[in-house]
């Protein structure tokens, strides 16, 4: 048996305006195929395509309309349609051909001959297992995890569906899902952030996986219909199989952000019963399932990791510092010693990016609304404003509050010339980036993430991943501070699944002390560190275990 704890109750825009590949010759003055001839290919493969060929089969209608006799792409007014200043990256210097392509419109298959996934190109899959390698390196204590726990199984029979950052180091926590005997589904929870090699590797190891970088708004809730949509194959145990099939809809939940479940919930109610445990690892996500639970829709209770020590002080705190001004740096090239910084939002997220900057050299100042975190970063010297006073000086904005439109147009217009524009928070509509997609604005492609904006009066600003995620995005975040956070994901979806019905109700948990305590000391050896035990006398006195929890639930670190 693993020497993990056991849990009880007391321990809570359309489509793209990227214009179409240029037809090949070949295919210039043919028909295009009917949906006869579609099926007719798909069944000499001998596979599903998720959904695929019928969106192809729209896509060619919709093309053969538009072509002209010398193979470009013309309006329905004749005239040639050209690139929108306000377009995706999607052709980026540093991605090859592929990027022209919508990944939807191909034919793939791995290796074993499956083909149901989409990502950009399944011949990174090579580049993309190095990848995963590499993060393995540095996220021992989930590989310990997984060697503790792949022996006994402890996820078999699980079915989850996945919807998160797709990068080598929530590739090893989907592996190690996989190796408890797991099933997964996989879809992304950001448009930008997807390593393309590394969701290519997942697909080639038979994940059923939907997603690729800098995908359009509409391709992103495709990609989460195409997971939540499709089954799981049935399961080689004897009268595993029953009438309704329900033994192929997923049983488990891990979200960040929320957007999955919300699908669920709204376009599958069935299958969204059938779900008998939620981990959520993001604050806009338990917003939504707190909303949920207070009107009674839960189907089961959920665990609540955005709120737990390990992940809120490594995952928030620790790799935000460690990654805002490197992902400001790599995009811009800029000294950002000496600049005027402001910081908006002074939770976990803000307080690691107020400490970055303050250590380089910045002069640091910080909005809130709550009056606990202003005095907290007053206390730590930072000067508390409203952002409309400063914002005709301020040298590098940052948003990190979670909140939508907490930086407008009107924000955007008095900015001073070559203000650098990121956002750290999770949700993209910090910034009001649709604002800008207007006429008299001049969008210029710097490299891949970076943009410069141009105002008629000869101004612009540089808004870096078009008000995503900065450091996803435009830099990394260490593997070592994601594996914290995969770590309680896979426990807190252990301790969902391996529970008694009676202990948690359908309401949202926070999660465990003692599973805490528990991530971290796995995490400790790393740093060679050895803890000090309590004697007997000593853990009396304190009226403790000995082997923790050793603080109460509601302790503040």
């Amino acid at each position: 048996m693993p020497h993990f704890p056991k849990i009880g109750p007391e321990n809570d825009n359309g489509e793209s305006s990227e214009p179409p590949p240029p037809v090949p010759k070949s295919l210039r003055a043919a028909q295009p195929p009917t949906p006869q001839d579609q099926g007719r290919h798909l069944q000499r493969l001998g596979h599903s395509d998720g959904g695929k060929a019928s969106y192809r089969r729209e896509k060619w209608r919709s093309r053969s309309l538009s072509i002209s006799s010398n193979g470009n792409d013309v309006s329905s007014s004749g005239s040639v349609s050209s690139r929108s200043s306000f377009s995706s990256d999607s052709g980026s210097s540093d991605e090859d051909e592929d990027a022209k392509f919508d990944p939807r419109e191909r034919e793939q298959v791995n290796s074993a001959g499956q083909s149901d996934f989409c990502v950009r190109n399944i011949k990174l899959a090579t580049f993309g297992r190095r990848e995963i390698e590499i993060a393995q390196e540095e996220m021992s204590a989930l590989i310990l995890l997984r060697t503790k726990l792949s022996t006994e199984k402890s996820l078999e029979g699980a079915r989850i569906l996945i919807c998160t950052h797709i990068t080598a180091q929530s590739a090893v926590l989907m592996e190690t899902l996989l190796a408890c005997g797991a099933k997964i589904r996989v879809c992304s929870c950001n448009i930008h952030s997807t390593q393309n090699e590394v969701a290519a590797a997942l697909a080639e190891g038979g994940v059923s996986i939907y997603a690729w970088k800098n995908m359009t708004e509409k391709a992103f809730w495709w990609c989460i219909d195409q997971c939540v949509a499709g089954d799981f194959p049935a399961s080689s145990s004897p009268g595993a199989a029953d009438s309704d099939n329900k033994n192929l809809w997923a049983n488990m939940i891990l979200d960040d952000g929320g957007d999955l479940t919300h699908h669920l919930y709204k376009n599958y109610p069935d299958k969204f019963n059938n779900i008998s445990g939620i981990v959520e690892e993001n604050i806009a996500g338990i917003h939504r399932l707190y909303q949920m639970s207070r009107q009674g829709k839960l189907p089961a209770p959920v665990m609540n990791v955005n709120d737990s020590v390990t992940k809120t002080k490594f995952d928030n705190f620790y790799a935000s510092r460690e990654s805002v001004t490197d992902a400001i740096k790599r995009s811009t090239d800029c000294m950002i010693g000496g600049k005027l910084v402001v910081i908006l939002g002074y939770g976990e997220v803000g307080k690691g990016c107020a400490a970055a900057f303050q250590g380089i050299g910045c002069i640091v100042m910080v909005t809130e609304v709550d009056p606990i975190c202003a005095i907290q970063a007053a206390m730590q010297g930072f000067r508390i404003v409203r952002l409309e006073d400063v914002v005709h000086h301020a040298d590098i904005v940052v948003t990190c509050t979670g909140n939508k439109n907490v930086v407008t147009r009107d924000h955007m217009n008095k900015l001073k010339k070559g203000c650098i524009l990121a956002n750290m928070g999770h949700s993209s509509v910090e910034i009001d980036v649709s604002s800008l997609a207007t006429n008299e604005l001049r969008w210029e492609r710097i490299r891949s993430q970076v943009h410069h904006i141009h105002w008629p009066d000869g101004k612009y600003i540089v808004l870096l991943a078009k008000g995503g995620l900065a450091n996803h995005n435009c830099s990394s975040i260490p593997s070592f501070v994601i594996s914290v956070t995969a770590t309680t994901q896979a426990l807190a979806l252990i301790e969902l699944y391996k529970a008694p019905p009676t202990r948690y109700k359908a309401d949202v948990y926070l999660l465990p002390k003692k599973m805490d305590e528990y991530v971290a000391q796995l995490h400790l050896t790393v740093f060679n560190a050895h803890l000090t035990e309590l004697t007997r006398e000593q853990a009396a006195f304190l009226n403790i275990n000995r082997t923790g929890p050793f603080k109460s639930q509601h302790y503040k670190y």
